[in-house]
């Protein structure tokens, strides 16, 4: 294990504060670090767009026009089992895109990414219904929502990974929150959009009112591409790259040969830690603005502008929040304050269940937003830099793609399910809670084991641990 004692913690924060602020001095690296951002942001708000499009499209039309012919609840099911695909193709796509970044560049795989995730997209918006082509459209549905995992699965560790290499290092966990502000801001556009467009009727909504939420988010990704096509790399791609071809020797050989003997707890203890860190999130996170909105909805039937505002309440309010998580953790640290949210998650859901038995739309509505706020972003805009900063410049793209991925679909791939399992099978929301706790209680305990990488030298070879 490496140990790191203050004075060379500090010496990393000089050195790398150091070379971000004179690549930023200049003219050209001010502009390169804006481009970098926006795009960033715009290419992960398109990412959670398109899910959050999906999900609400799988859940009130899919079943009429890809499944017509099922029973309502046999149509639900395959509707949202349509949309677990794009679970199980997102480490696939971590661990390909990952590989390339790594190897080939950053700016490489984000223009891939959009592209695939785009593509996918507005095609599903032009997928013939069930009484077109019969088997042939949910088939189509599924193959391109694998193909839109794929890309997913590489762009928000991409963004995440090119705007920690870019950001300066004293405000890196405040730039790199920007990455959960796209997610968020990708669920105010979806919400937003969808909420326009089922306000038509219904035949219109089903003939072709679905397909234009699709067909929009091409507009999203033709502005990104055109952006990313100008980026450039990131300085510690750059001199990485630099380094490796002047290392062409045996010293580099030798250096291999050392880390392969390495223990294999030793070569990847930075990637479980990692993986555990984004189940205390991720779990979380898909049962506050997932499960409890169709708990709210089916279970206490109250009206579904409830769920429906508290989710838009809570994104207009992670504009605020999310920054504010990065900075505190660029004040205070990430480790300490990624625990506190996840203690705070740990308690959160016994009383938010017991407050929304009263059925009162306001206290449900407040229950939502406070646990969104914890899950969905606040933490998530500590993870961001924390992620970055975990890993070693040689492997930390595809290091941290696929740790975040498996994590995902360790927690927040399957926590709807599980706690609509656990409710069916119990009839009470306990269980639920208890779910709840556990996933929470996971990322609190990892983060006793996890380094504190504030200040870390982004251009270090090895992992922080």
């Amino acid at each position: 294990m490496t140990v790191h004692h203050s004075v060379s913690q500090q010496s990393s924060l000089n050195s790398s504060s150091s070379a971000a602020d004179a690549r930023l001095e200049t003219d050209a690296g001010r502009k390169d670090f804006w481009r970098a951002t926006f795009s960033c942001w715009l290419g992960t708000a398109m990412e959670y767009a398109d899910f959050a499009l999906y999900g609400l499209a799988a859940g009130i039309i899919f079943g009429d026009v890809f499944f017509p012919e099922a029973t309502p609840a046999i149509a639900l099911l395959s509707s949202f089992a349509t949309w677990s695909v794009g679970f199980i193709a997102r480490p696939i796509g971590a661990l390909l895109f990952g590989w390339i970044g790594d190897r080939k560049g950053r700016k490489t795989v984000m223009i891939a990414t959009i592209i695939l995730m785009g593509a996918s997209t507005t095609l599903i918006g032009l997928i013939p219904s069930y009484a077109s082509i019969g088997v042939w459209a949910p088939a189509c549905l599924v193959l391109l929502r694998f193909t839109q995992g794929l890309g997913a699965g590489a762009e928000l560790s991409g963004g995440t990974v090119m705007l920690g290499e870019y950001a300066p290092v004293e405000r890196r966990g405040l730039v790199s929150s920007v990455i959960a502000l796209g997610s968020n801001s990708g669920t105010l556009i979806a919400s937003l959009v969808w909420l326009a467009v089922i306000q038509m009727d219904k035949e219109s909504l089903l003939a072709w009112g679905w397909r234009i939420p699709f067909l929009s988010s091409v507009v999203i990704a033709v502005v990104a591409l055109w952006i990313r096509r100008h980026l450039r790399e990131t300085p510690v791609f750059e001199r990485q790259q630099a380094e490796l071809q002047a290392e062409r020797s045996a010293t580099l050989a030798q250096a291999e040969e050392d880390v392969d003997t390495r223990s294999f707890w030793q070569r990847s203890r930075a990637f479980w830690v990692m993986v555990g860190l984004r189940i205390g999130e991720n779990g979380p996170s898909y049962l506050a603005q997932g499960f409890i909105v169709g708990y709210v909805a089916k279970v206490l039937m109250l009206d579904k502008s409830v769920p429906t505002t508290a989710v838009f309440i809570a994104s207009l309010l992670g504009f605020l929040i999310i920054p504010f998580a990065g900075w505190l953790s660029d004040r205070f640290g990430r480790r300490i304050t990624y625990r506190c949210f996840c203690l705070l998650l740990m308690f959160y859901a016994w009383p938010a269940f017991s407050l929304m038995d009263s059925h009162d739309p306001a206290i449900v509505i407040a229950v939502i937003v406070v646990g969104m706020a914890l899950a969905s972003l606040g933490i998530f805009g500590v993870q961001a830099a924390w992620g970055v900063e975990m890993f070693g410049v040689k492997r930390r793209y595809t290091k941290m793609a696929v740790a975040k991925e498996l994590g995902s679909i360790l927690s927040g791939g399957t926590a709807p399910l599980v706690a609509a399992a656990l409710l069916s099978f119990t009839g009470h929301w306990w269980p639920i809670a208890v779910y709840f706790s556990a996933m929470a209680s996971i990322g609190f305990l990892t983060t006793f084991v996890a380094p504190e990488t504030r200040g870390r030298d982004l251009n270090l070879p090895e992992d922080a641990i």
